[in-house]
């Protein structure tokens, strides 16, 4: 096994020395993408990798081959794939708790029974028995054969969890939601807030509803508050619509037929009224932000079927494998997460946006708030050591087009670097024209568009080509006077946009107060001198005559203004026009 017996200063090493000198030379240079695509033909074939069924494009990060070299040098000189490894083997690499990190045990298949023993477990025969046991679950309710307390069939589940225990099954049910095929559907409880209960409850059936409870411990306080009011919510309709006569007899039947849990603490959920063969387990080296593909995606099981959720393991496993065995160098899962630490570390981002063009994954970037804000939100190293640099980014986003219309503005035009991580498919499950129009064909065009835009920029000859009006594609100081503009940026980035009219405005001012402090006076002295004070009332009387003529024409000039850029987030925004044409 590998082991690392200490944590090492990243800021420590040779790597990470070499990466500081090389921003600066970055810098210096000047980051070009464009120019970097132009001089390397095989750029976006160098950074492009294929994963499983996914296709990473890196080409667009502000890299280079010797970033790249460096990076997986500073992941070399930490030990990154011995604590891989280490995790992968079931080491207790967790020292806080003193237990091994072993989600990716979960989607091992079952063929590797045996070959992963940790603690004394067969860990992967562990998980195959939960597994076969919530998949002959999972298609009793489907099929009709379990049955709530009337007799009739569960069409409705309900999800009770909070953290881990819901942002994983929530992201996962409405990313796959055309493939679910039961005529069930499911609604997540997690807020304490009774708010959120009253409107997932709003218009269900107690009758054909099945309430599934996601608490290790079932001891979390929200998860069980929320438990016990939908409880009392269930016996309360169910009477009032004759199923049970409200004796403890009744209820207790009603509980058994309607509730199951996701739960270790069987004595616990027995005392519930939860038949202790109607919980499902998983194990303390299963981490809540890790555990949607343990237990807690029993919901998935119900309204996706075992095939599905079996796919889905899959998916996971395949992607555990890339990671293990594929160089740094060409190893994207490694690539990404070396690059947030560039980009934290070395350009000082604080934000990470991540833009899924697709529907369906509108609740992925709350997932991944949880799995990466949770995981690297850390201020010491595993053995309590203070860490000597930024350990990781807020991360936030929207789907689609809807985040154009919304802050991309600052992604475009803003003073800050805001790493982006946009996600597409090829083919949608609903296709639809509007006009002729391929509409997924139109949403894949902004998708290629605004990765171009953010890349590349244009230059003022680009712009021109467009038809932009010269006024604006020549005139710097087309938005100097535009207070939405300057609201969010800073004197140095006003200084550094060379405002002809306005440098030329100061240059003017400078000159008269040199004029009106040093020149005037000497010359006043000569008119009295020769008794030509009539001469100096007129010559003195010029330059605020002057001044006055351009702050009248400044002042026309402003009125009339020249045509104002279109926002690239905007209503009118017309550059791209979403046929693939510009991606």
């Amino acid at each position: 096994m590998a082991t690392v017996a200490a944590p090492i200063d990243a800021t420590s090493t040779a790597a990470w020395k070499a990466l500081e000198a090389h921003q600066e030379k970055l810098e210096a240079e000047g980051i070009d993408l464009k120019a970097w695509f132009a001089a390397d033909a095989d750029r976006v074939n160098k950074l492009s990798f294929d994963a499983g069924d996914l296709h990473f494009d890196l080409s667009k990060n502000l890299v280079t081959d010797e970033t790249v070299k460096l990076l997986c040098d500073l992941a070399r000189e930490v030990k990154l794939e011995e604590r891989r490894d280490a995790m992968f083997s079931g080491e207790h690499i967790n020292t806080t708790e003193d237990r091994a990190v072993l989600h990716t045990a979960l989607r091992r298949p079952a063929s590797e029974k045996g070959q992963l023993i940790v603690d004394g477990q067969d860990v992967v025969a562990d998980v195959h028995e939960v597994l076969d046991r919530m998949y002959a679950f999972a298609e009793r309710v489907r099929s009709g054969e379990w049955k709530g307390v009337t007799g009739k069939k569960i069409e409705h589940l309900v999800s009770i969890g909070i953290g881990g225990s819901d942002l994983g099954p929530v992201m996962a049910y409405e990313a796959l939601r055309p493939y679910a095929d039961a005529g069930i559907d499911c609604r997540y409880i997690s807020n304490i807030d009774p708010n959120d209960q009253a409107e997932k409850l709003k218009g269900l059936d107690p009758e054909t509803t099945l309430v599934i409870i996601v608490s290790k411990t079932f001891t979390t306080l929200e998860t069980l508050t929320n438990a016990r009011e939908v409880k009392t919510w269930m016996l309360e309709q169910l009477k009032a619509q004759g199923a049970i006569d409200g004796s403890d007899e009744q209820n207790a039947e009603a509980v058994a037929k309607h509730f199951v849990a996701v739960s270790t603490a069987l004595e616990k959920v027995e005392a519930f009224g939860i038949d202790p063969a109607n919980a499902f387990g998983f194990w303390n080296w299963v981490g809540g932000r890790y555990s949607v593909d343990s237990a807690v995606g029993l919901s998935l099981i119900v309204v996706l079927g075992p095939e599905r959720f079996q796919q889905f393991l899959e998916g996971f496993h395949a992607i555990d494998e890339y990671f293990c065995n594929t160089p740094l160098e060409n190893n994207a899962v490694a690539l990404m997460g070396l690059f947030n630490v560039w980009y934290v570390n070395f350009f000082g981002s604080k934000s990470h946006a991540v833009l899924p063009y697709c529907q369906y994954l509108h609740r992925f970037p709350a997932y991944l708030q949880q799995l990466t804000m949770e995981s690297n939100g850390k201020h010491v190293r595993w053995d309590g050591s203070a860490v000597t640099s930024d350990t990781g980014e807020i991360f936030w986003g929207e789907p689609g087009t809807n985040g154009q219309h919304a802050f991309y503005q600052l992604l475009h035009q803003g003073t800050v670097v805001v790493p982006a991580d946009f996600i597409a498919f090829a083919n949608t499950a609903n296709p639809a024209t509007d006009g002729g129009q391929d509409v997924h064909e139109l949403f894949l065009g902004n998708f290629l568009a605004q990765t171009k835009a953010l890349a590349f920029g244009k230059t003022a000859d680009e712009v021109r080509a467009e038809g932009t009006p010269e006024q604006v594609a020549a005139n710097p100081d087309a938005y100097l006077f535009d207070v939405e503009s300057i609201a969010g940026s800073n004197w140095k980035n006003v200084v550094a946009r060379r405002h002809n009219l306005f440098g030329g405005l100061l240059i003017f001012l400078g000159a008269y107060i040199l004029y009106n402090t040093f020149l005037r006076p000497l010359l006043w002295d000569l008119y009295r001198t020769y008794g030509l004070v009539w001469l100096g009332n007129i010559m003195d009387g010029i330059p605020t005559l002057v001044i006055a003529v351009l702050i009248i024409l400044l002042g026309l000039y402003l009125v009339k203004g020249p045509s104002r850029h279109e926002d690239a987030s905007g209503d009118d925004y017309t550059a791209f026009k979403g046929d693939g044409s510009n991606g």
